[in-house]
């Protein structure tokens, strides 16, 4: 617990919206002491009774290629899996001993050689892009390419190959289907449109494309896609995932290396440097998401004192009135009365009550060291959105492809 609440993501809450290992993500950011709000984007189906995959099986049988690319290391198992199950197990495994077998990464290869097969390359970034710059130097006019799906098609490496005069053959071994409860979807949906989530994670692009489609079901497509604009970071995994996020104007971000430690890792550093440190009474404010870090301890504030701490710390130093508190409240009326109450509880739940002055007649105010640099309020307030980073690393280009965390 200690270790949860000291993390560098202590105070934000971050949305999950994926199903496959979405206990490993959720853990990680636990331990790195984040809140977390899960809701499923999709389901994985797998087709091993599905007429698309057993036809597929039996053209490469009968038809050898001269590359199978894998890509998945639970979509090759599934492949090989249900072709052992109709009775094509061992034609299929002979057929892939004797061609050029590429494996995307290094999850894929254990995959293939558990299977008592060997590669022939993977490459060392783990990426689409180097495996169709691989086979485009190669030359591929005239080749038979069979391409393991992962749950979407990848038109941009297809046609690549396409054009080079190669013939692409899919092998589709499942698919993302929407979820059977739609209801944790819907609750992190809501969450987010309530201001109550500081990011939210994608680890495929069908998860992205399934939560914009679900908010546009609900009505609420354009206010989802302002909150992911501005007030809250969209973290994906890999340039593809990104797409349908960046079709609506959305910054997204993506580690240098598109797995879901480093995405944690991403989050640990992008998050911190997004709220403002203040210097208040003799100690470190640091407002966050769902709580207040005093000299680095973190401070579990009630939603209602969040808001008005929010209000007071965008004019630091400043006396904001009752009657501008009392608008930040949820659902508050008109009685200034209900300030003074959520006030008093804000400052028991910061445990230094000093942290905020009353100014009588005029409202509150936190107390701001005198050597501080005190902004005027009067001003134009920074739009939080403006400030945030582009990635530093260039991205494979992502019209290829990228690496799905697992």
């Amino acid at each position: 617990m200690d270790e949860q609440e000291h993390g560098p993501l202590a105070g934000f809450t971050v949305g999950v919206t994926a199903a496959r290992r979405a206990d490993e993500l959720i853990a990680l950011l636990h331990r790195r002491g984040a809140a977390v709000v899960h809701g499923p984007a999709l389901r994985i189906v797998p087709l091993a009774d599905d007429t698309e995959l057993l036809a597929a099986t039996k053209e490469l049988i009968g038809h050898a290629p001269d590359v199978v690319v894998a890509t998945t290391a639970i979509g090759f198992r599934g492949w090989v899996e249900a072709a052992e199950g109709w009775g094509h197990g061992q034609e299929l495994l002979a057929v892939l001993r004797g061609v050029e077998l590429l494996a995307r990464g290094p999850k894929v290869k254990g995959a293939v050689r558990a299977a008592g097969l060997t590669e022939s390359w993977s490459p060392g970034s783990e990426s689409m892009a180097e495996v169709l710059d691989r086979l485009l130097g190669e030359g591929v006019a005239g080749r038979r390419i069979a391409l393991q799906l992962h749950g979407e098609p990848l038109p941009g490496f297809v046609e690549a190959l396409t054009a080079a005069g190669a013939e692409v053959v899919g092998v589709p071994v499942y698919r993302w289907m929407p979820p059977e409860d739609i209801g944790p979807l819907d609750r992190l949906l809501d969450t987010v449109l309530a201001g109550g989530v500081d990011a939210v994670t994608f680890t495929s692009a069908p998860a992205a494309a399934s939560l914009l489609f679900r908010a546009e079901e609900k009505g609420v497509r354009a206010p989802l896609v302002d909150a992911l604009r501005h007030e809250v970071l969209a973290v994906c995994v890999g340039p593809v995932t990104a797409l349908p996020l960046q079709a609506e104007g959305i910054t997204t971000y993506q580690p240098e290396r598109f797995r879901l430690g480093p995405l944690v890792q991403l989050l640990c550093g992008e998050l911190p440097a997004r709220t403002r440190v203040l210097p208040v009474a003799g100690h470190r404010v640091e407002v966050r998401g769902h709580a207040v870090l005093v000299d680095g301890a973190p401070r579990p504030v009630p939603p209602a004192g969040m808001a008005l701490l929010g209000l007071l710390a965008r004019r630091p130093g400043w006396v904001v009135s009752r009657a501008d508190l009392l608008r930040a409240l949820p659902g508050a009326g008109r009685d200034e009365h209900a300030v003074e109450t959520a006030m008093a509880r804000l400052r028991a739940a910061l445990g230094t009550p000093k942290l905020i002055q009353t100014v009588v007649k005029r409202g509150y105010r936190l107390a701001l060291d005198p050597t501080a640099d005190v902004p005027d309020p009067t001003a134009d307030v920074p739009d939080p959105a403006a400030d945030v980073r582009e990635p530093t690393e260039d991205a494979p280009d992502p019209a290829v492809g990228d690496k799905h965390a697992g």
